[in-house]
């Protein structure tokens, strides 16, 4: 029974140890997007994970992909991935050290927590999000400056 429970537990490492890809940063689309270049020199269009930050032709659109660069931009990360979105980029927690850089924009201000997609979140990352967003919404801090922000959801129907 111990080797079956064992093997079980090799299998579960081994899938989520697929699930991580590490390199280093070599551009930045938007508030929520970059690129990784892996050690094999490969790129990979990341999508952070459980956050939406506002498109580059809304208000703090420029200030979100301002403020994810200086957070990693030729930085080395690690990228803890769950799936790929329909554009084909892998989405996944940004980490920085045992900085989550997807929390770190929502703190700043510098986007939403994305409710549509909390359900691929654990529970703990969840809560975290949304108390980060409050809190950001309570100091005013980034967008939250904004008498009325719209959120990028709604600015792309618009469009």
């Amino acid at each position: 029974m111990s080797l079956v429970v064992m093997l079980l537990g090799l299998l579960v490492f081994n899938v989520n140890a697929t699930n991580i890809l590490q390199g280093l940063v070599v551009g930045v689309s938007d508030g929520d997007s970059l690129t990784l270049l892996d050690a094999e020199k490969r790129q990979h269009k990341i999508r952070l994970q459980g956050i939406d930050a506002p498109e580059m032709k809304q208000a703090y659109g420029q200030k979100s992909k301002e403020s994810l660069s200086k957070l990693v931009y030729n930085k080395t990360i690690k990228v803890h991935w769950s799936k790929k979105d329909r554009f084909g980029r892998t989405v996944g927690q940004v980490m920085l050290g045992d900085i989550d850089i997807c929390l770190e924009q929502v703190r700043r201000g510098m986007a939403w927590h994305f409710k549509d997609y909390q359900d691929e979140q654990s529970v703990k990352d969840r809560d975290l999000y949304d108390r980060s967003e409050v809190e950001a919404r309570e100091l005013r801090l980034g967008l939250w400056q904004d008498a009325a922000p719209i959120e990028p959801a709604v600015f792309r129907q618009k469009k």
